[in-house]
């Protein structure tokens, strides 16, 4: 089994990744294949709403000058699928938003691609706007016909500077049990 996380945050190895890197500190204890693919840096178009993925029907976006077809093809090979963002004016970053746009739309276009798979969300926050954030990661799941397992609180950390959410003990345990909760669903799904 594989699970593959994207990490939507500009700053690469900051609190967004902390905070996935203790989701699959867990998964890896179950012997669970993991990858951390990071966003930062990279120049993420999005949705140019063409339909070419609709009419190709060939598991990609016809924007092809970024990694989002990478991406793509990572979550259709991986049995689980974390996004991570940090929360910018309560919502997803940009290059987030951008690859659940295209993800969703490829997915869809070409018979449900994500369909049973399991999905969570892990979010980085200054003070507020977290749940939104959560909430849109969410819905990609959900629309997505994914399977998302729960934790002992919503999936987000509290931290401004990188390393601050190591500080968050609730944040790093919900993590924890993020990874644990994902790795039983994981191994019941593909028992």
């Amino acid at each position: 089994m594989k699970v593959v996380a994207f990490n939507g945050s500009a700053r690469r190895d900051g609190n967004t990744a902390i905070l996935v890197r203790r989701v699959l500190e867990e998964l890896e204890k179950e012997d669970i294949e993991t990858e951390l693919v990071q966003l930062a840096g990279e120049r993420i178009r999005g949705c140019t709403a063409c339909r070419g993925c609709v009419a190709n029907q060939d598991r990609r976006c016809t924007i092809d000058d970024d990694v989002v077809n990478e991406c793509i093809r990572k979550m259709v090979e991986a049995d689980g699928i974390i996004l991570a963002s940090p929360t910018y004016f309560a919502d997803v970053s940009a290059e987030m938003k951008a690859l659940i746009d295209r993800a969703g739309f490829v997915a869809r276009a070409n018979g449900g691609l994500f369909r049973r798979k399991v999905g969570a969300a892990v979010v980085a926050v200054r003070r507020a706007g977290a749940i939104h954030t959560f909430d849109s990661i969410n819905h990609f799941f959900f629309i997505s016909e994914m399977v998302v397992p729960g934790s002992s609180y919503w999936n987000l950390g509290f931290g401004y500077a990188p390393g601050d959410v190591e500080a968050d003990a609730e944040g790093m345990e919900t993590m924890r049990v993020l990874g644990s909760n994902m790795a039983w669903l994981l191994q019941k799904i593909n028992g």
